[in-house]
């Protein structure tokens, strides 16, 4: 075993390590392993939701899109500043309306929200169709970046087995509590990563950061730029404006129980203002895609995998020890969201599609999905790691789906009918589907956006065809004064929303 695989397989047992430290006694209660005591501080949720949006893409496919696309890569920056700038403003909102209704998934919302079971199982079903391929991705990702660097299929997968099972291990036993602590770990070690990284590669092959962009603005100018091509000016637009929409507007349903764990409102909104700080580490990948310009020119002799530039210029200006130490943060960077993404999935499930009466019982289907959605990840990531490409692609166009729906409902009253905004949902989501996998040409312009303005037209026109009785109440107001004085968590009861979340039936 060579010192890169020992450090990295190390790396990974002491994330899982701190990730089973952070549960503080036996949890009984789903409510308690998906969202605590709905107590995490700003800091728990500074790390949490870094831990979440810093991916295996983050790390490695920013650099990728640069080396190949130039500027075009910029893009991650932008939408994940305008998300925060999003999420500053309807989080605290969703939050409120967690706590009162006993929220634990983006199903309940839906399902309490528009007084329709239903409705709510579509999101799930929807979340669990676009989760599984996003949670295969990290775990492909993992193995592609040991198998680089060691130069080894085998290892490759060893560390795809380890990591699953460790991933998995930490979730069943801690919970979110554990993913908070294993957060921690990763931030730490990535942002120590990337500052490492951010000297020592330009300086190994240009000889400092000023020389990469001069040399690069000398021999192609173009890149400094968003340029003619399959990554234009309209894609860079689209792809921005589709993805700020799709995290800033809570469309994804894994970015849920993290959000119904925080301790308030201020927490939430602090996060949320120095959150867009923390995107300044995508500038290192973006700088490290540039140097691969000088180093290997895509297309030209020497250029390799996109998605691997980084780790193959690593290896190239670090020793194997420290080649090591940034394989493990790229499988921190890959376990922690793959984590998260397990208890949005096991939750879905437990709670909104095959809820159980009983609590044991619930917890039970909830590990036992836990165990089911990693285990069919990790086993299409070896056996048909190209077998949901395509699903994989539709992922975010597929979320923003979602967001009609859900801003209709935030305010008191809903501007559209459960039967209206679930026309328009599936309406959209057929038609990014036909758009993504037939190929249709839409000249640059996201799919998600194209069919995002179909969902809401559809919706609107049976809204209007169909409205629901001019006395008929809201949700909030028929639910009454008196949960709102004595919301869910607040003193220990669940409220009459809670239980009808549970049950499955209509308030």
């Amino acid at each position: 075993m060579n010192v890169v695989l020992a450090v990295s397989l190390l790396g990974m047992c002491a994330l899982a390590l701190c990730g089973f430290l952070g549960r503080t006694g036996r949890t009984t209660d789903l409510a308690e392993w998906a969202v605590g005591q709905r107590n995490f501080g700003t800091l728990a949720m500074w790390f949490l939701q870094a831990g979440e949006v810093f991916t295996t893409f983050s790390f490695l496919g920013v650099a990728g899109v640069a080396y190949a696309g130039g500027n075009a890569a910029t893009y991650a920056m932008v939408y994940l500043a305008l998300a925060f700038l999003l999420l500053y403003f309807i989080q605290p909102r969703l939050w409120r309306l967690g706590e009162r209704h006993g929220y634990l998934t983006q199903a309940d919302y839906f399902t309490q929200r528009y007084g329709s079971p239903l409705y709510g199982k579509v999101i799930a079903v929807i979340g669990l169709v676009f989760l599984i391929p996003y949670l295969q991705l990290q775990i492909t990702g993992l193995g592609m970046v040991v198998g680089l660097v060691t130069g080894s299929t085998a290892s490759g997968r060893l560390s795809m087995v380890l990591a699953s099972v460790l991933t998995a291990a930490f979730v069943l036993w801690s919970g979110i509590r554990g993913l908070k602590n294993s957060a921690y770990f990763k931030d730490v070690l990535t942002l120590g990563v990337m500052l490492a990284l951010a000297i020592a590669i330009p300086l190994h092959y240009t000889g400092g950061l000023g020389e990469v962009f001069r040399q690069v603005h000398e021999v192609q100018p173009q890149m400094l730029t968003v340029h003619s091509g399959e990554r234009n000016r309209m894609w860079w637009t689209t792809s921005v404006l589709t993805s700020a929409l799709a995290g800033g507007l809570m469309a994804t349903p894994h970015h849920w129980p993290p959000l119904m764990a925080a301790g308030g409102p201020r927490a939430i909104r602090t996060n949320n203002v120095f959150m867009p700080l923390y995107q300044i580490a995508l500038m290192v990948p973006i700088t490290i895609g540039f140097t691969g310009m000088l180093v290997a020119r895509p297309g030209g002799d020497g250029a390799g995998d996109p998605d691997g530039i980084l780790l193959t210029l690593a290896q190239g200006a670090l020793p194997g020890w420290a080649t090591g130490l940034v394989v493990v943060a790229a499988a921190a960077s890959a376990m922690v969201p793959a984590g998260a993404m397990c208890v949005g999935i096991s939750t879905l499930v437990a709670r909104n599609l095959l809820p159980a009466r009983r609590e044991a019982a619930r917890m039970a289907v909830n590990h036992s999905v836990v165990v089911l959605a990693i285990g069919l990840a990790l086993t299409l990531g070896i056996l048909r790691p190209g077998l949901l490409a395509d699903l994989q692609l539709l992922t975010v166009s597929g979320f923003i789906q979602i967001v009609p729906g859900l801003l209709a409902a935030i305010g008191r009253r809903r501007l559209l009918t459960a039967p209206g905004a679930l026309a328009g949902l599936v309406t959209g989501e057929a038609v990014v589907t036909w758009l993504t996998l037939a190929e249709v040409e839409t000249h640059h312009v996201n799919a998600g956006l194209v069919a995002l303005a179909v969902n809401v037209l559809v919706a609107a026109a049976v809204t209007a065809l169909f409205p629901r009785p001019a006395a008929s109440p809201t949700m909030d107001d028929a639910l009454g004064a008196r949960e709102d004085r004595e919301p869910y968590g607040a003193r220990g009861r669940k409220t009459r929303a809670a239980m009808t979340i549970e049950e499955g039936e209509r308030p």
